[in-house]
């Protein structure tokens, strides 16, 4: 699986590029094609970052909601 670095993860913002992608738990998810995310944000959470803390905290649906969502990669720590 590849790895990306917080710096290429940050440029699938939905702005910067057409890929919408976010970090929880390690992985990266790629929610280009939802529709929840369609300008690179989801009510407060903004794509192109680890949101794992975010999304453990307040999250209103559980984590299987992103089964539904590709695993494009890891995210490289350090």
């Amino acid at each position: 699986m590849p790895e990306y670095s917080r710096h290429q993860l940050a440029l699938r913002n939905g702005q910067d590029r057409d890929e919408i992608w976010f970090a929880y738990r390690g992985l990266i998810y790629d929610v280009t094609k939802s529709r929840l995310w369609r300008r690179g944000n989801h009510y407060e959470h903004w794509a192109g970052q680890d949101l794992t803390a975010e999304l453990e905290k307040d999250a209103p649906h559980t984590v299987n909601v992103l089964d539904k969502f590709y695993v494009v990669g890891r995210l490289k720590i350090g």
